[in-house]
C-alpha cells in the first residue's frame, strides 16, 4: 500500500512538473523574424557561419568600460563586418546581461512616439530565441511617450538586423533585449527619451544604436558631388562622426542640416547623445561603404561603428600612476601557468571561467585591478597579442581571457594549434593605469608605453615594443600612427592626444 502511494506521488509530482514547463512554453510569445530569407540567410546554419566568420575577422575586444555602439543596420552582404566590429566590441564587457537596441522606423508615421513589444515575451530568429526583458519594457510602457505599434516591427530592418548578429557574438551568454524602435522625435522627446531609457544603463546593460550614414547616389535623391566619391564620402561622413564622438547633439544635428547628410537613424543617434555621461570617451571601430564592398559608388550607403566608453576618474588619474605593480616571483609564475593552461583547455575546447578551475589559486596580489597583456612568441616572432589598458578587473581575469584571445583570436594570425603549443613562448605585461601626457616629448622610450588618439582612431604599444625594435621616439610614434589606421606624422598633429603607462613584464 505504502509502495502504491509513493508511485502515486511520484506520479503526481511528475505530471504537474510537466504540465508546469508546458505552461511556460505555452506562454511564450515570439517577436518573430521577419525579414529572414530576404535580408539575411534563413537557414541556421549557413546564417551562423556568415556571422561568425564576420565577428572572427573583427579586432578583439580590449576595454571593458564600453556601454554603448552606434552600429549599421544594412543587410550583411554590405554592412555585416562594419557591424560585426562594433558588436563584437560589446563582448569585452564582463558582466553584460542586458541589450537595448535603439533603432527606429523606416517608413511607418509614428510622430513623437516609441514603439515597444507588449505582448511578446521572446525573439525569434534562425539562430534561436532570445528572452525579451519584459519587466523593463512593461515599466518603459507606464511613460506615455512609449506605445505599443506593431507595425513598427514588420519588415523594419533597423532593429532586426542587430538582433541575428547579437545572438551570435553572445552565444553561451544568458541576456535578455529590451528592442526599442523610435517615431520622428522633436528634441523635446528625443530628451525625455534620453531619460527614459538612460535608466536602463545599470551597468550591466549595453546600448546598441542602429543607423547606417550617407546614402548616397540618385537612387536617394542626394548626390553632392560626382568626383573622387570615395574620398568625399568618407570626409563627409567623418565631419559626422566628429561630432558624434566629442558628444555634441547640437553640433551634430547643425552638421547634418547643413550638409544635408542622410543619416537615417538621426533620431536614434540623437537621443545617445543626450544619454552620454559627462565623462566618456568614443572612438571610431570601423567604416566601410556598400560601394566600397560591390566597387560601384554610383550609389553608395555608408557604414560606422564607433565606441562609447565610460571614463573613469581612477583610469585617467591627474596625477602620476602608482608604482608598477608588485608581484612576487610566485605570484609571476602562477600568472604564467595560468596562462599556458587556459591555452591548453582551450585547445580541449574547453573554457575555464576561474583561475580554480586550472589549479591556480590567486593571491591578493594577483587579484589587484590593472590592465594587462599576453603576448606569444614562437621563435622570437610575434604569434598572437592581446589585452587592455585600463583597470576593469583583476589580473588573473585578464590573463586567463586574454592567453585564450592571443591564442585563438587575434585577427592577425591563424588559431593557435597543438603543434604550436609545444614551441610557443608566452610573456605577461601587467600595466600602471594611463596617465594624460601634454606633449608627446614626456614620452620616455624604455620605460613608457603609450596611447595615441586622434579624430576617433587610437592605438598602443607597450613599453617593451620601442626598445625591441630599435626605434627612438619619432620611429616609434610614426608607427604608432600607422597603427592607428592614420598618416605616419599624425603624431604631430596638435589635437593628437597621448597617455603613458608602465609595465610588470615577465615570460618563461
Amino acid at each position: 500500500m505504502n509502495k502504491r502511494i509513493g508511485v502515486m506521488v511520484y506520479l503526481l509530482l511528475t505530471v504537474g512538473a510537466c504540465a508546469r514547463q508546458e505552461e511556460a512554453e505555452m506562454s511564450k510569445t515570439y517577436m518573430d523574424s521577419t525579414l529572414a530569407g530576404a535580408w539575411y540567410e534563413a537557414h541556421s546554419g549557413r546564417l551562423e557561419a556568415e556571422l561568425q566568420g564576420y565577428l572572427q575577422a573583427a579586432e578583439p575586444p580590449v576595454d571593458s568600460a564600453i556601454f554603448a555602439v552606434i552600429v549599421p543596420h544594412a543587410g550583411y552582404t554590405y554592412s555585416g563586418p562594419a557591424a560585426a566590429a562594433g558588436i563584437k566590441a560589446l563582448l569585452a564587457r564582463p558582466s553584460l546581461n542586458r541589450v537595448v537596441v535603439l533603432g527606429f522606423t523606416h517608413r511607418v508615421p509614428l510622430p513623437n512616439r516609441i514603439s515597444l513589444p507588449a505582448r511578446e515575451t521572446h525573439y525569434r530568429s534562425p539562430l534561436g530565441e532570445t528572452p525579451l526583458d519584459t519587466g523593463a519594457i512593461a515599466t518603459l510602457l507606464k511613460n506615455p511617450l512609449f506605445g505599443d505599434v506593431p507595425a513598427t516591427r514588420r519588415g523594419e530592418n533597423s532593429v532586426e538586423m542587430q538582433l541575428p548578429l547579437l545572438q551570435a557574438a553572445l552565444a553561451g551568454r544568458d541576456w535578455t533585449l529590451v528592442p526599442v524602435t523610435l517615431g520622428q522625435l522633436d528634441d523635446d522627446a528625443r530628451q525625455k527619451a534620453a531619460k527614459a531609457l538612460g535608466s536602463l544603463l545599470d551597468g550591466r546593460t549595453v546600448l546598441v544604436v542602429s543607423s547606417d550614414f550617407t546614402h548616397f547616389g540618385p537612387n536617394f535623391g542626394y548626390v553632392p558631388f560626382r568626383t573622387n566619391v570615395a574620398e568625399q564620402l568618407r570626409r563627409l561622413d567623418g565631419g559626422a562622426v566628429e561630432q558624434i564622438i566629442a558628444g555634441d547633439a547640437a553640433g551634430f544635428a547643425a552638421y547634418c542640416q547643413k550638409t544635408g547628410a542622410t543619416i537615417c537613424g538621426q533620431d536614434s543617434i540623437g537621443v545617445l547623445l543626450r544619454m552620454l555621461p559627462k565623462k566618456f570617451r568614443a572612438q571610431e571601430l570601423a567604416y566601410d561603404t556598400s560601394g566600397n564592398r560591390t566597387g560601384d559608388y554610383s550609389n553608395s550607403v555608408s557604414y560606422a561603428s564607433i565606441a562609447f566608453y565610460e571614463k573613469e576618474a581612477a583610469a585617467f588619474p591627474e596625477t602620476a600612476g602608482p608604482a608598477t605593480p608588485e608581484l612576487s616571483a610566485a605570484d609571476r609564475q602562477n600568472l604564467l601557468t595560468l596562462a599556458r593552461k587556459a591555452i591548453e583547455q582551450g585547445l580541449k575546447g574547453q573554457k575555464p571561467d576561474a583561475a580554480e578551475d586550472v589549479g591556480v589559486i590567486p593571491t591578493p596580489a594577483m587579484q589587484r585591478q590593472m590592465g594587462g597583456f599576453v603576448t606569444l612568441t614562437i621563435n622570437g616572432e610575434l604569434r598572437g597579442c592581446i589585452g587592455e589598458i585600463f583597470p576593469r578587473r583583476s589580473l588573473t581575469e585578464v590573463v586567463l581571457e586574454h592567453a585564450r584571445n592571443a591564442a585563438f583570436h587575434d585577427p592577425r594570425f591563424p588559431p593557435l594549434t597543438a603543434r604550436e603549443f609545444a614551441k610557443v613562448h608566452i610573456e605577461i605585461s601587467a600595466l600602471t593605469p594611463p596617465v594624460p601626457v601634454a606633449s608627446y616629448k614626456e614620452i620616455v622610450i624604455g620605460r613608457h608605453g603609450m596611447t595615441l588618439e586622434l579624430g576617433g582612431r587610437s592605438a598602443v604599444f607597450l613599453p617593451q615594443v620601442a626598445p625591441e625594435q630599435g626605434w627612438d621616439l619619432a620611429t616609434t610614434l610614426t608607427h604608432l600612427s600607422r597603427k592607428a589606421g592614420l598618416p605616419g606624422d599624425a603624431w604631430q598633429n596638435p589635437r593628437a592626444r597621448f597617455t603613458v603607462f608602465e609595465a610588470t613584464v615577465f615570460h618563461e
